[in-house]
């Protein structure tokens, strides 16, 4: 399998640029209330929310498709269990009480189909799965140019350049861009990111065809859905 963020010093910045926010205090909020006592973090990175999440004798299971996020997640003392791969490696153990994915992670994936069916034999009922995605009336893509992202700013591992260069949108939501990371050197790392937009619909009917309950959100504070949110917050209960 290909390493999706292979870059080492990147991937010590990811925390730094992704910090604890209204969405680790949203998933507390649910691993709490549930009462949970076994957790599975589906694209977890660098392990960040998983580790504040393996506390009072919780079992966590973080799996990420890249090693190069996991050997990080690693470094740092804890006792979750990291996997390497994707939804693949979520076994049908049927009494997990708690999925997460975040940062967007289902928006990686061609088809939920496969993703869904696993989880929900992970799940045990009345087990819930939580994501976020990006809602395609919003049209972010718009603003991944780069006009929109160029900036510079210096970094514990040096000074950088960045920008997004918007390649592709497809009719079928499918969008490709262009990560660059240039370098003092001279040296311009670019990462692509192939993503899927779906509608708050098409997700939907994906849950509700892998067995769930859904629940649909404008944000972490469970706003009310409206057809031009940016945010869609899914929580879906597994009947």
């Amino acid at each position: 399998m290909d390493d999706p963020y292979g870059d080492e010093q990147l991937v010590e910045l990811y925390d730094l640029d992704n910090p604890p926010g209204d969405d680790t205090v949203y998933f507390h909020a649910v691993a709490d209330s549930l009462k949970v006592s076994k957790i599975v973090d589906l694209g977890c990175g660098t392990g960040l929310l998983a580790r504040s999440l393996a506390v009072d004798g919780r079992e966590v299971i973080g799996i990420d498709p890249s090693l190069t996020m996991l050997n990080y997640a690693r470094r740092t003392p804890s006792t979750v269990t990291w996997i390497s791969g994707d939804a693949g490696m979520v076994e049908p153990t049927g009494d997990v009480d708690l999925v997460l994915c975040t940062g967007n992670t289902l928006m990686h994936i061609p088809s939920l189909a496969e993703p869904f069916a696993a989880i929900a034999g992970a799940l045990r009922t009345g087990g819930v799965l939580v994501f976020e995605s990006r809602n395609p009336a919003a049209r972010a893509w718009e603003s991944w140019t780069r006009e929109a992202t160029y900036g510079d700013r210096d970094t514990a591992i040096g000074h950088l350049t960045e920008w997004l260069d918007l390649i592709e949108v497809s009719d079928d939501g499918r969008v490709v861009f262009d990560a660059h990371n240039l370098y003092d050197d001279g040296r311009d790392d670019v990462y692509r990111t192939e993503l899927f937009f779906r509608s708050v619909d098409e997700i939907s009917k994906a849950l509700e065809a892998a067995g769930f309950i859904v629940n649909v959100y404008a944000g972490w504070h469970e706003q009310p859905f409206e057809p031009d949110s940016r945010l869609m917050v899914f929580r879906a209960e597994k009947l």
